[in-house]
This record gives C-alpha cells, structure tokens and sequence, in this order.
C-alpha cells in the first residue's frame, strides 16, 4: 500500500529524493480499515490527518435528537481530517467512520509537520489541499444558501458520479441536508419529467 501511496505523491511531486522518500514512509502509518469502523468519535481530539487510497470513509456529526448529519464523503485520494480539532488540539464535535473497507494512510500532527519543515515541496503540496478544500467548502455553502433542493441534487450527482452509486439514498439527503422523503420526491419528479 504504501508503494501505492508513493505512486499517488509522485504525481504532484516528482523530483522526491531517496531520502525524502525513506523520511515520508518513516513517518506514514498505512493501515486497512473494516467497513463501520471508527477512524474519529466526537468528542475525541483529532490525532491524525488521513489519506484515503481506496475505499470510502464520511465525515459527520449527530445532533441531540440522534440525527445524522454528513460533512464530506471521502473516497480515493481524498484527504480527511477534523481541521478545527486536528490544528488546535481541541476536542471534536465530528466522526469519521469508514463505509467501505479501506485502506488509508495516517500521519500525526507531529510527523506531518516534521515531513512539511523537512521537505518544502510537501509543504506547498498541503497548501494547494487546504486551498482547494477552502474552494470545495465555499461552494458547498454557496449551493445550501443558494441554490433550491432541486439544484444541490443534480450537483451532487455531476460533482461526485462515483460517491453517488456507492452510497444509499438517505446518505445522499444527509449530505444534502433534506429528507429522504423530499429526495425520493424530488427523483421521482425528474423520472416522470425524463418520460416526457
């Protein structure tokens, strides 16, 4: 897996030395998780920042009432972490379990910023992730404040085709922040719009 992990660098940093590539598998833990299980409870302090290589994991929160509520879907090569509690050491208010079985790579706080003072390149290389997880998370906002029900739904699908066959319906409208009922409405209007 981590040869994997390697595979997947070297597309955004080529020109990694031997000994840049020994210090980054010094300090990567590759591990496989079981589908359900729990990488972060709320609660908790965010130890690790996650790659996943294969699989698919979910950030989200549970409100009082039991509810579910989905932040992010994180499928491969995606990066995860709770930013809030990761950065300031404070607990967190989110969960990240895996849906599928996964394999993924962790790094501590520590050993993450170790790998950016060591290897500048990593540390332009996590800019551009936070910069453009700043731009997804903008535009996420912008559609819920935005845009109708009708419209985050047909984003959803063009957006991420490949997270919306892999996860049920009620994840779907979690995510979205609706009813599975006004969702199976809003499907079944379009299905009966398609017959035409």
């Amino acid at each position: 897996m981590i040869d994997d992990f390697e595979q997947y660098l070297r597309q955004y940093i080529p020109a990694l030395s031997d000994k840049q590539r020994q210090l980054i598998r010094s300090k990567s833990v590759v591990r496989k998780v079981r589908r359900r299980q729990m990488l972060l409870h709320d609660g908790e302090v965010c130890q690790q920042k996650i790659l996943v290589l294969r699989g698919l994991l979910r950030t989200y929160s549970i409100t009082a009432d039991g509810s579910e509520h989905i932040m992010k879907f994180s499928s491969e090569h995606d990066w995860i972490t709770d930013s809030d509690s990761y950065f300031n050491r404070t607990p967190s208010e989110l969960n990240i379990d895996a849906l599928e079985a996964s394999d993924v790579v962790l790094w501590s706080y520590d050993d993450f910023e170790a790998l950016r003072t060591a290897i500048p390149e990593i540390s332009t290389f996590s800019e551009k992730l936070i910069t453009k997880n700043i731009s997804v998370t903008q535009k996420r906002i912008l559609m819920n404040i935005s845009a109708t029900t009708e419209e985050k739904y047909q984003y959803f699908i063009d957006t991420y085709p490949d997270i919306f066959r892999r996860v049920p319906l009620h994840m779907v409208a979690s995510y979205l922040g609706v009813s599975r009922e006004t969702l199976t409405r809003i499907r079944q209007g379009q299905a009966v719009a398609a017959k035409g």
